[in-house]
């Protein structure tokens, strides 16, 4: 990813700049820009009916198979393809990289023939016990990502994906990858090494380790993410920004541009809650977003990256929509302007950046275009999807798939395409459009909600997952149980319903039935209902014993993080969402606990659940312990256990 910011620029034409005012120039966009930014559905062509709708589905579909086969043809089991001259290359470790990202792709357009027959070769074929420099922040949202998602698909029959013969063949391959991973982590900051380590690469990692160490049970991969996250976050300015790149042996901000695109953007996705009221505070210029120094806040880099697109999307996720939409149609007017987003858009003079002319099939617009159309069922953002997609097929479509563009203004096609235009681009496009036609996919009709990843990658929020020891998803979710507890319970075979749809039975959940008993007498997953839920905790989409649980460690002072935390548990109400809980049990007795502590849950974010508080964080390291609890939620550690290792307990919760 190319680097942004004022490094090559002179220190004395910064400071002459900065004299004159770095904002003044964005009053001069060209009238085309601001139209589009401020008047969105100005720029728009007739719109897309359902019926078209199908037809862009079945289009984007085909540009799926387009680039597959030919990778499959023409560069497997290389990493990835080169369209233009229809070879391949090993771009980052050598292990089929391209097929790997895109096993989900597969499994959400229902090709369960290819998604059987990818899976068995890489369980099969793939192996890490090789002598290459990876990235590992590459590594993990691509290959671990990948692997992590596909097993969760394969070893599920709810997905309608389930492979018979599959025996965690890819979950085994997820825990070696990680393993020889962890090295990286042993640095004196715990920010994992890399050549340039940027905030990004250090703070975008939690969730696939996070998921990792749920399901082989083994807390280090899920420690360590979190130590590189609090030991960025514990660096951050007074402002709550952060830099570009940190030195991981010293702590030191190498780059200290904060922004939300290029060496950040992802960073936001993972420790939204903190960052986002100094995000918007200093880097909003309505509707651009702008690089700012992490310390006085001063502009020095007016420029739109298009790593910033993803931005609008999280916000959807945020429930900030109306900025959302705005920024969106200001990002959108570049792509209108050169049919597609340039690496960088220079906002002081309103043209493409030297140096980063480039259009890398990136997904983020698409990405953020999916997440806005989902929030408002706006069509306006069909007609954005059908441009887009049209600029795919004339622009970028080469011999053997398609291709990077070099040049936004000449459209000259580079021989490149990255994993991550099936693992992202295709698959936004795709569900943007599926969406309008009447969704047919595991995402919008599966029994679970789905966390999308940094890559984009699917991970159904599972009770192996989401959840510490209550095994009660959410309505007509599968229970931890048998059909001899009391569930209300349905045949396997049939058609599973969308979880929110499925009406509950209070009959078959017995209030005085605590849920401690339920877990230890009960195995397997069954669809019904979960029983020892109140009333409210199921209307609620919320998890808690019947008596909230709090443990409480003596604190000595604020300088000894370690010593202690507070583990807390709440019911909270959220509409269309999933809370999750932290719910110790550890010191757990049968009865009620004395006192009834509030802890403030996560939101597992999806298009329907868009509460997301932004009150902002503290500038205080002391609540460093505090602040990170919004990555994720406190993860059981039993007393033994906390007082032989004398540190907190770790968090296991994921806002994406």
């Amino acid at each position: 990813m190319p680097t942004s910011g004022p490094d090559a620029m002179q220190p004395a034409l910064r400071r002459r700049r900065r004299r004159q005012g770095f904002l003044l120039p964005f009053a001069c966009l060209s009238a085309a820009l601001i139209a589009a930014a401020l008047l969105p559905g100005a720029a728009f062509a007739d719109g897309v009916t359902p019926s078209e709708a199908r037809r862009l589905r079945d289009e984007v579909k085909d540009m799926f198979y387009h680039a597959f086969d030919g990778y499959m043809q023409h560069a497997f089991p290389l990493d990835e393809l080169r369209p233009l001259s229809c070879q391949g290359e090993d771009s980052l470790g050598g292990y089929a990289l391209t097929l790997i990202d895109s096993l989900d792709t597969l499994a959400l357009l229902g090709d369960k023939e290819r998604f059987d027959a990818a899976v068995e070769w890489v369980g099969k074929n793939v192996r890490f016990d090789i002598n290459k420099t990876v990235s590992v922040f590459e590594t993990n949202i691509r290959i671990l990502g990948g692997l992590l998602s596909a097993h969760l698909i394969a070893s599920d029959y709810a997905t309608g994906m389930r492979i018979q013969s599959y025996d965690d063949q890819l979950l085994h391959l997820a825990a070696d990858l990680a393993q020889r991973l962890l090295p990286a982590f042993d640095t004196p900051t715990g920010i994992p090494f890399g050549s340039i380590t940027s905030t990004a690469g250090g703070g975008t990692l939690t969730l696939e380790f996070g998921v990792l160490s749920r399901l082989t049970n083994d807390s280090v991969y899920e420690r360590v993410t979190k130590n590189s996250v609090r030991g960025i976050w514990a660096r951050r300015s007074k402002l709550d920004l952060v830099g570009a790149h940190i030195n991981v042996f010293t702590g030191e901000w190498t780059q200290k541009d904060a922004g939300i695109g290029t060496s950040i953007d992802s960073f936001y996705e993972y420790l939204l809650k903190e960052a986002y009221k100094a995000a918007m505070h200093y880097l909003h210029h309505d509707p651009w977003y702008v690089e700012v120094n992490m310390n006085s806040g001063a502009t020095v880099w007016p420029l739109f990256n298009s790593l910033q697109a993803f931005w609008p999307g999280l916000q959807v996720l945020a429930g900030d929509v109306d900025p959302a939409i705005r920024t969106h149609a200001a990002f959108f007017s570049v792509w209108k302007k050169y049919g597609f987003t340039p690496e960088g858009f220079n906002l002081a003079t309103s043209t493409v950046q030297n140096g980063q002319r480039s259009y890398p099939l990136r997904p983020e617009l698409i990405e953020s275009t999916y997440w806005l159309f989902k929030a408002t069922r706006d069509y306006r953002y069909l007609d954005v999807g059908r441009d887009i997609l049209a600029s795919l097929q004339y622009g970028a479509k080469c011999p053997c798939g398609y291709c990077h563009i070099s040049d936004v203004e000449t459209h000259q096609q580079d021989d490149h395409m990255e994993s991550f235009f099936l693992a992202e681009t295709v698959k936004y496009l795709w569900l943007l459009f599926d969406l309008a036609a009447g969704p047919d996919n595991i995402v919008e009709n599966g029994p679970y909600k789905y966390i999308f990843s940094t890559e984009g990658h699917l991970l159904p929020a599972t009770p192996q997952i989401t959840l510490l020891d209550e095994h009660c998803l959410y309505a007509g979710a599968f229970c931890n149980g048998t059909a001899g507890h009391g569930y209300g319970t349905g045949d396997s075979s049939n058609k599973h319903q969308n979880a929110n749809s499925v009406p509950f039975d209070d009959s078959r959940t017995p209030s005085d039935q605590s849920l401690s008993n339920i877990l230890s007498t009960t195995r397997g997953y069954i669809k019904g209902v979960c029983p020892g839920l109140t009333h409210a905790q199921k209307l609620g989409i919320s998890y808690s014993a019947e008596e909230d649980n709090s443990i409480q460690q003596n604190s000595g002072s604020s300088e000894n993080l370690d010593e202690s935390h507070v583990i807390k548990s709440s019911v909270q109400a959220q509409s269309s969402s999933v809370i999750l809980i932290s719910h110790p049990v550890a010191s757990q007795t049968e009865g009620p606990t004395s006192g009834r502590s509030q802890y403030n849950a996560n939101i597992v974010a999806t298009a329907e659940s868009v509460g997301t508080d932004t009150a902002g964080a503290s500038s205080h390291p002391e609540d460093l312990v505090k602040e990170t609890e919004s990555v994720s939620e406190q993860k059981e550690i039993n007393d033994k256990e906390i007082a032989s290792q004398g540190s907190q307990p770790t968090e296991g919760r994921y806002l994406t």
